[in-house]
């Protein structure tokens, strides 16, 4: 059964679409909320996040490409991790090592589903290891379910009002998305494989890939040159 908690939540985000009310997370009993959509398959774009921590895990997640929300997404089902502690370490090899400064103990991640299609992913995350309650549980799913609305408009509600709103006026990737482009360019391959050339170059280099494909945009970084570091002092461009 959904708490009253959770139906003015409800109320609430169907009033104002494009972010989570105030006071959600606490309804649901974790510490930070990201909501992402799903684009080209099995990557998301984070649109919006209550804080730093939850953004930074999801931004994690899509540069190793692999964790809880990634599993969700692929698989359509709820990825509920207790403890991140007791993961076994061959499960998510590259994620757990990188997400161990964070203040993340428990995660849970559900998608976005309505029959066949998966919109997108909502992911929790808590600084205290265990299990949501069974009444959380509930308040998940039917926060799920509402935002999965909101995102096929089944309820009048249009999904790009979820776009720029918290994220001044773009999407959170916009500029992996504008690098991805440029690199399938230079480096003449898919899409697919220039997304992947950019992960791997931001995590062997310990960068956030945003900050590397804001190198890329801006031609401080050739990934078809060695993969050297930025250089502090780019020739300037010129129109014409």
């Amino acid at each position: 059964m959904v708490s009253a908690g959770m139906t003015e939540m409800l109320r609430l985000l169907h009033g104002e679409p494009g972010r989570l009310p105030d006071g959600c997370a606490a309804v649901l009993g974790v510490d930070h909320l990201v909501v992402s959509l799903a684009v080209d398959g099995q990557v998301t774009e984070q649109l919006w996040s209550s804080g730093h921590v939850g953004s930074t895990f999801e931004d994690l997640q899509f540069t190793l490409g692999e964790g809880p929300g990634t599993d969700a997404l692929r698989t359509g089902r709820m990825i509920l991790v207790h403890d991140m502690a007791e993961v076994a370490a061959d499960r998510w090899p590259a994620l757990l090592p990188a997400v161990a400064h964070l203040p993340v103990r428990a995660v849970f991640c559900l998608p976005l589903v309505l029959g066949g299609i998966t919109v997108g992913v909502l992911t929790a995350v808590r600084s205290a290891a265990g299990p949501m309650t069974g009444r959380e549980t509930d308040d998940a799913v039917a926060l799920v379910s509402g935002l999965t609305l909101q995102f096929l408009g089944a309820d009048g509600v249009q999904a790009d009002s979820w776009v720029g709103a918290p994220l001044d006026g773009g999407l959170h990737r916009e500029v992996v998305h504008q690098a991805t482009g440029m690199l399938s360019v230079q480096l003449g391959t898919s899409l697919a494989q220039a997304l992947l050339r950019l992960r791997a170059y931001a995590y062997s280099h310990d960068r956030s890939i945003i900050d590397a494909a804001e190198d890329i945009v801006s031609r401080r970084l050739r990934l078809d040159e060695g993969d050297p570091g930025p250089d502090p002092d780019p020739p300037e461009e010129t129109e014409g």
